[in-house]
Order: structure tokens, then sequence, then C-alpha cells
């Protein structure tokens, strides 16, 4: 690319027009989205029926009182010289009071289903956050956080024009149709039956075109969240793009991910666009034809057919286009009713994705020690137990919690058919310091997922305290274990109330504690308002080193007996990493400690080194003992300081 441009990329048709993809249960789907905002709103949808229904009788009685109004007051007057317009005074005004009931139930549906559809929305958006938080880690470790993200904004609101217009003007269609065609009925059964052959006609059209996009539209749904997807990706990767000057073939994947939403979103509108103008225009011929059928009815007196006086005939084309008029609309809102199905069939598939189980029954409690018997008891009295409830014999045991975590014979994998660990076998008794070291993907952090499983094994035990932490609560098993990682991840407010997101209860001094304890209460000070600053952008304002530092800290708050360090110190200088080093030795002192090494010097005091290669343990001993042996340990520390 000689002049610096970038060329876009011009995606063929084949591509485009590839197979579509169709709605799996469009039914079912649309019975779902119904029912799940019908059902907190019953009473209002109810008032919502009613008001569409009132005003729908009140402009079909409108459109009567044309045909008295022509055939009782306006005849007469071209065939008498004193009509009598005595009772059309009263007319007038009781039309008035007829229009303006409608005027005023329109205005209430249509403020009720403001209210219907944001509350539902609402709700929505809150039960999708609600399970997304009890979804399993491998979920979001296979799916874009930029499609999860499409699925909040682009799909919901996609339900919005579904609940708040397409379902009430769908509804009040159907009902317009079929007060309308009984008053044709009345009417005119000539007319009337012209008119059901030009609607035919219209439905037939409206089929062949609107079918066609129906794809389109799914399509154009899944390429929004893939284009989203790769702008979160590339907002994260910003910086290694701009190192490796990979601007332009940036550009070139994401011409690439917007023309194919182009060319699909293209071909969802441009048959439903054109739906519009051609159901009009049969309504439009629809009306001409009654008008002339209507004309001939009204002048000659035709064979078994009654003659029609000019007021029905009025009447009757007032009919046929609010006849035609819904039929026309209902078309109109087909591309919103199939992308607000497109996007609910993508929020019920996130909002089925199978939860994180969690079969455990044994609990965290405070406990104290009576007459040499730990007990629960609802004071804090910085002792914790695991209570466990023993079916069998109807006891319940309470084990004190120290942190032994022993793994026995353990074989995992991400997937059933590539195992990644194998036969795995340790134990950390309570304050003891472990560290893995090895080459990368040998296993490292996965051992570490497991103890707080993020993630479930195949095969073996690991037990806590001697209790196998299947049997242990999720949300009682990661209480008691504190976790930093190699990736800092602050949120937005200040560096208080991210270092109080360890421990949600803690006092200003403890705070304060865990911050020296961490070594970063010196940096914190120097902040423009100290920890009442505020972070944003996952703490952009804050070096590397120091959004580490608040990482720590926020593990040191919740003083948890058992700690995994992933690597806490990789992204911290030398100097930091000293002054950092002698806060974690305070932090680890009593704590059973899980590390994994970047550095080998930082786990020479270490009571047992790990050494992982390909999912296996291959050697493990303290710091000594392993140079003694010249295996794997030795190459790794004698070659090259940084564990590879």
């Amino acid at each position: 690319m000689a002049d610096g441009k970038v060329k876009e990329v011009k995606m063929g048709r084949g591509r485009a027009m590839g197979p579509r993809p169709k709605l799996e249960n469009p039914m079912g789907t649309l019975k779902r989205m119904i029912s799940y905002s019908f059902g907190a709103y019953k009473i209002q949808i109810i008032l919502v029926f009613v008001g569409i229904i009132v005003s729908v009788l009140c402009q079909a009685r409108g459109t009567l009182f044309t045909k008295e109004l022509i055939d009782k007051y306006i005849v007469p007057l071209t065939q008498s010289e004193n009509p009598d317009f005595t009772d059309l005074k009263g007319e007038i005004f009781t039309m008035a009071i007829v229009y303006a009931v409608g005027i005023a139930f329109i205005y209430l549906y249509n403020k009720l289903m403001i209210y219907i559809s944001q509350g539902t929305l609402k709700k929505l958006r809150v039960d999708l956050f609600r399970h997304m938080e009890r979804l399993p880690i491998k979920y979001f470790d296979t799916h874009s956080h930029g499609d999860i993200m499409s699925v909040y904004t682009n799909d919901v609101d996609t339900l919005r024009q579904l609940i708040g217009q397409s379902i009430p003007q769908l509804f009040s269609s159907v009902i317009t149709i079929v007060v309308v065609f009984a008053c044709m009925l009345i009417t005119s059964v000539p007319l009337t039956v012209v008119t059901l052959i030009m609607t035919t006609v219209t439905l037939f059209v409206s089929k062949k075109v609107a079918g066609k996009s129906g794809g389109f539209f799914i399509s154009q749904q899944k390429s929004l969240g893939a284009v989203n997807g790769y702008i979160e990706e590339m907002m994260e990767g910003q910086k290694v793009v701009k190192v490796f000057c990979h601007e332009e073939k940036s550009l070139e994947r994401f011409y690439e991910l917007n023309e194919e939403l182009y060319q699909n979103a293209k071909k969802a509108n441009q048959f439903v666009n054109i739906l519009g103008p051609i159901n009009a225009q049969i309504g439009n011929l629809s009306y001409v034809v009654c008008a002339v059928v209507g004309g001939i009815l009204a002048i000659y007196e035709v064979p078994f057919f009654q003659m029609l006086s000019l007021g029905s005939l009025a009447s009757f084309l007032t009919f046929n286009k609010s006849f035609n008029m819904p039929i026309n609309q209902v078309s109109q809102q087909f591309n919103s009713v199939i992308m607000a199905l497109a996007g609910a069939e993508r929020v019920f598939k996130l909002m089925d994705e199978k939860p994180e189980t969690d079969e455990g029954y044994v609990t965290l409690v405070n406990a104290k020690y009576e007459n040499g018997t730990l007990t629960e008891t609802k004071e804090r009295t910085g002792i914790w137990a695991w209570k466990h409830y023993h079916k069998a014999d109807d006891t319940t045991t309470y084990v004190e919690l120290k942190g032994d975590v022993v793994f026995d014979d353990v074989d995992f994998g991400y997937t059933e058919e590539k195992m990644v660990l194998h036969n795995i076998d340790l134990f950390a008794t309570p304050g003891q310091k472990i560290a893995f070291v090895g080459s990368t993907g040998a296993g490292k952090t996965t051992i570490t997922n497991l103890i707080n499983r993020f993630y479930d094994i195949q095969d073996g035990k690991i037990r806590y305290d001697g209790i196998n932490i299947n049997k242990i609560k999720k949300d009682d098993l990661r209480r008691s274990l504190g976790i930093v990682l190699q990736e800092t991840n602050l949120f937005t407010g200040t560096v208080r109330d991210n270092i109080k997101y360890g421990k949600l209860d803690a006092t200003e001094e403890e705070v304060i504690a865990a911050a020296k304890l961490a070594n970063a209460h010196g940096f914190i000070s120097r902040l423009p308002q100290g920890y009442d600053t505020m972070l944003t952008a996952n703490g952009a304002s804050l070096s590397q080193g120091q959004r580490q530092l608040l990482a720590i800290a926020r593990a040191a708050i919740a003083d948890p007996p058992v700690l995994i360090l992933d690597e806490a110190t990789s992204s911290i200088d030398t100097r930091t990493e000293k002054l950092v080093q002698a806060g974690m030795d305070r932090l680890m002192k009593g704590r059973t400690t899980f590390v994994i090494a970047h550095r080998l010097s930082t786990i020479q005091n270490s009571d047992c080194i790990i050494v992982l290669e390909k999912g296996k343990i291959i050697e493990r001993g303290n710091h000594e003992e392993l140079l003694e042996a010249k295996g794997k340990y030795y190459s790794l520390y004698t070659g090259n300081q940084i564990g590879m």
C-alpha cells in the first residue's frame, strides 16, 4: 500500500449472499418475550388492550357518522328547499365526545406502553447481569467480551421497539381489521369481497418480499456483535497495535467486518423498505376499484345487488383505507419484529447458558473455642471454621480453617479430548509457601484455577482442611482465598474503594494498614486526593507497578488463610519489586501461599518448589535440593534467571 492509505476491502456477493441463518424457534421466542414482559405488568397490559379497543371503536364510529352525515343531512340539502338540521348539532357534539374519548385512550395506552417497555428492558438487563455473574469463567474465556456487550446494548434495544411499538401496533391492527371488516360487511357485501381479493394480493406480495429479508436480519445482529467485539479487542490492545505498526492491518480487518455488517443490513432493509410502497400502491388500487364498483352500484340498479347510498359509499371507501392501512403497518413492522426476534434469540441464548453449578453444602462461619470445643458464633472472632453437616447421622462438625491443601492424583483438561494436568499429587500444610515453575503452558496457572474451582477436575480429589472442595460452597471457598493476578483489574471509584473491594466493610484503619503492608501507602499519599483519588479506565493514570500494589493491598485487606500469587510481581520494576517483596513476605507470613514464579530469585525461600512440564510434576523440593539434583530447575536457574 504505497500510497499510505488502507484499501477498503470489497466483499463479494457470494459472501454476503451465502446461506442465510434462520431463527431457531421464532414463535417460541416471541411467546417467551411476551410472557417475560407481560407477566410483570398484567394490569397495565389489560388497560393497554382496553385502550386500543376503545380507540378503534371510536374511529369506526366516526367513519359510520360520515354515512349519516351524507345520507341524512347533505343529500336532503340538495333535494329539499327546507332540510331539517335540528339534530345535526347534537350529532356533531356526540361525535366530538367520541373522538375525544378515542384520543384520550390513545394517549393512555401509549404512555402505559412506554412504562411497560422501559420497565421490561430494565428487568431484562438486571436478569441478564445477574445470570452473567453466575456463569463460569469458562464462558468468558470462550466468548468475545465485545459480543457479550452487544447483547446488552444492541440486542436489548431491538426489544424496546418490539415491546413499545410493534406488539401494540400488531394488536391494534388486528382489532382494527376485525372491527372494520364487520362494518364493511354491514355497509356493502360486494365491496367487501372486492377488498378481500385485493387484500389477498397484498398478503401474497408481503410474504414473498418480506420472507427474503428474515435471514439477513439475523446475520445483521451477529455481524454487529462481531464488529463490537473487534472494536473492544482493538481498544484493549491499542498499544500493541501501535508498537508493531499494525494500524493498517487492523483497519483492513475492520473493513471486512464492517462490510459484512453493511451487506447484511443492506439486504435486510432493502426488501423491507420496498414492501411499504408496494403495499401502499396495492392499497390505492383497492381503493380505486372499490370506488368504481361502488359508484356503479350507487348510480345503476345492478341485478342481484342492492343499490348503495352516497353515504354508504363514502363510508365504505374510508373503511377500505382503514382496512388496508393496518395490513401495510404490519408489513412495515416486519423488520422490527425480525430484528427483535433475532436480538431476543441472542439475549435468551445468553440467559439459557448453564450457570456455574454448586452442589457444595459445607459453609464458612465465624467460630470460637468453648471448653476446647469449636462452636459457631455470630460474633467476628478472627477464627473461621468449616461447618460440615453429615446427613448420614444428622450431625454437624466444625473444622477450623487453617489452609491445608492437598491434590490427590488430579487429572484435568479444559476439554475432555485434551488433558492439561496429569496425576498431580501435592500438599501444602498451613503456613507453607509453595512455588510453581515451568515453561509457558506447563499448567502452573491451571493448578491455581482448580484450587478456587474456576474449573472442576475430571479425576482425583482436592482437599481443603481435609474436606473435598466439591463439598464446599463456592462462595465460601473463594472467600477463604486471596488471589493476586498478573493482570490487574481496578474499578471505577476511589483508591479506597478499590482496596476495600477485598473487604467491603473494612475500616479506614484497615485500609491504610493493608496499603502499608503492600508498600502502597507511600505513593497513595502522594496522589492529588490521596485515598480519595478517583480511578477510571482500569487505573490508567497509575503505573503498572502502582496498579499491582493496589491489587496486593486488596488481597491483604481480605486477610485470607490461603494466598495465590499468579506472577504478581512480573510487571513491577526491580526497585519496586524489592519494596513489594518485603510487603509480600509480611503478607505471606502464617498463610498457605501458592506462588507462580516469574523471577526465580523471588522463590528461593519457598518451602517447596514444584517444577511442571507438559502438565506433569517432574521435580519437587526446596531451592537447595533442586540445585543439587541438577535437573530442570537447575538449568532454569543457572542458565536464565527468569523463568521460561
